[in-house]
């Protein structure tokens, strides 16, 4: 079959890590640690398991940052290489096969898969946390009857959405219904991720937010913050112009550009500025990295880029005793604000519990139309990343392969 490998090279990693910044055009380029490839079809060779046939596949900001090297060390026990990127899928059943609940799935049936390759799927007992229902937390996931891999486009032996086939387990398969379009059905896995998100968040009834980052994670945080919770003031910062008028859609009371946010913040919960001693620079910020902070501020901030800048900006705009939820994978930052201001710090990786549920309803009736902005098939991969790292200044949301598609 035809599939993207991104494969173990530490010079092509190493040379990401150092140029990245400066030259984004080479993480796409010669030095992507990626390859198109023909290799043998994942094996179905245990009980649960059944193939599937990508149809779409979402590129997240998190193959991004394995491909550019920008991803922390932390997850190199955690994946098995070379592995098939791709865990925002939806695809076509090979098999017949169950659900997550065991109802049956006969060949040919459209669905979305969990990435999560939990207990069920590695055929172990369930861990304290899978037994509670948090399979997003499962302590299994390096051991068991599948090769280490958090997630379904980071494990060797499952293949991902960026090929042409997958096999996927009983447990991580969620049916498509019949009127929901492909272009739709592959956000359903972002938007469970959204409403996990949304449940981490714990905003007090009318409580102020601050979301940072208007990209897919943002945006969709937003949506899930208006459905699923009592939130008053959601102010939403973004770079771009159609970005604004999506987070308008979607339910922000305000759109701000990243250099207005602590004024906008401190506006609208009357919080008091305090600047550390230094030279004035731009966007609040002071000579030797220093940044204003304010006394006061939002009841919940949301960090949905992963960046240095947006971290520090959400600790310092946040109320004492407030909640900072890390969406984006976390950059480092300066964590005096958490431990001045005593914030709870909380963090959001995938979903759990009814989530898919809850997103495949939000996919089908929420404004969704047009956010899928690109669509490639895997030869042009280069194409299609370059198309992914500039997604918010091109006015694109999400872009994903078209695995059926050989133009």
């Amino acid at each position: 079959m035809l599939a993207l490998e991104l494969f173990r090279s530490i010079p092509r990693y190493a040379a990401a890590r150092a140029v990245g910044s400066r030259m984004p055009g080479l993480l796409v380029g010669p030095m992507a640690p990626v390859r198109l490839v023909t290799r043998e079809e994942p094996a179905v060779r245990h009980a649960g398991w059944a193939r599937v046939r990508p149809l779409l596949s979402g590129i997240c900001g998190s193959d991004l940052g394995v491909v550019t090297g920008s991803t922390s060390l932390y997850f190199s026990a955690l994946v098995s290489m070379p592995f098939v990127p791709g865990h925002e899928v939806v695809g076509e059943l090979l098999d017949d096969a169950s659900d997550h609940t065991g109802a049956h799935l006969p060949r040919g049936t459209r669905v979305v898969i969990d990435p999560v390759l939990a207990c069920a799927a590695r055929g172990l007992a369930p861990c304290p946390s899978c037994a509670a229902g948090r399979t997003n937390l499962c302590d299994h996931v390096t051991v068991g009857h599948v090769s280490p891999g958090l997630q379904t486009g980071y494990c060797q032996d499952t293949g991902g959405g960026w090929g042409e086939q997958l096999v996927a387990h009983s447990s991580q398969l969620h049916a498509v219904p019949d009127g929901l379009d492909v272009e739709r059905a592959v956000l359903v896995e972002p938007l469970a991720c959204a409403v996990q998100l949304a449940r981490r968040a714990q905003v007090p009834p009318g409580g102020s937010v601050l979301v940072s980052g208007a990209g897919a994670v943002g945006l969709f945080a937003v949506l899930a913050l208006r459905e699923l919770t009592d939130a008053g003031r959601i102010t939403v910062v973004a770079k771009h112009g159609r970005q604004g008028e999506l987070a308008r859609a979607f339910g922000a009371t305000e759109v701000v550009a990243p250099d207005e946010a602590m004024r906008a913040v401190r506006r609208g919960t009357r919080a008091l500025r305090v600047a550390p001693e230094g030279l004035p620079g731009p966007a609040g910020r002071l000579a030797g990295g220093a940044s204003e902070l304010l006394l006061g501020g939002v009841d919940v901030a949301i960090d949905a880029v992963g960046s240095t800048g947006s971290l520090d900006m959400v600790l310092r705009s946040t109320r004492a005793g407030g909640r900072v939820v890390l969406s984006g994978m976390p950059a480092a930052a300066d964590l005096s604000p958490a431990w001045f201001r005593e914030l709870e710090v909380a963090g959001t990786y995938a979903s759990t519990g009814d989530a898919f549920e809850v997103a495949l309803r939000l996919a089908a009736q929420a404004p969704l139309d047009g956010v899928v902005g690109g669509r490639y098939p895997l030869h042009r991969w280069r194409e299609a990343l370059d198309h992914a790292h500039s997604a918010g200044r091109l006015g694109t949301v999400k872009v994903c392969f078209d695995v059926r598609s050989r133009a």
